[in-house]
């Protein structure tokens, strides 16, 4: 897939995705979890991902399931097949 040009893979290379962080973190100021209930979802991630559906013009049901079903989504996103 690599040596075909895979967009997402070349946009990995391109795009410095951590450099957002600290604008996500301030625009979405996450409680600090005293309180319990589930850890949110790395914001990082979150932006990925609707960069996917920006670029892909995918709903929310679609975007999930070509997350669990390519592995180009998977290595953009940072996930392991598990």
């Amino acid at each position: 897939l690599s040596g075909l040009g895979d967009q997402l893979e070349a946009f990995s290379r391109t795009v410095n995705f951590e450099a957002f962080r600290p604008d996500l973190d301030t625009a979405l100021a996450y409680a600090d979890g005293s309180k319990g209930g589930r850890p949110p979802f790395d914001p990082v991630l979150m932006f990925k991902i609707l960069v996917i559906q920006m670029l892909n013009n995918l709903s929310d049901e679609r975007t999930e399931y070509l997350i669990n079903d390519r592995l180009s989504f998977m290595r953009f996103l940072g996930l392991g097949l598990s």
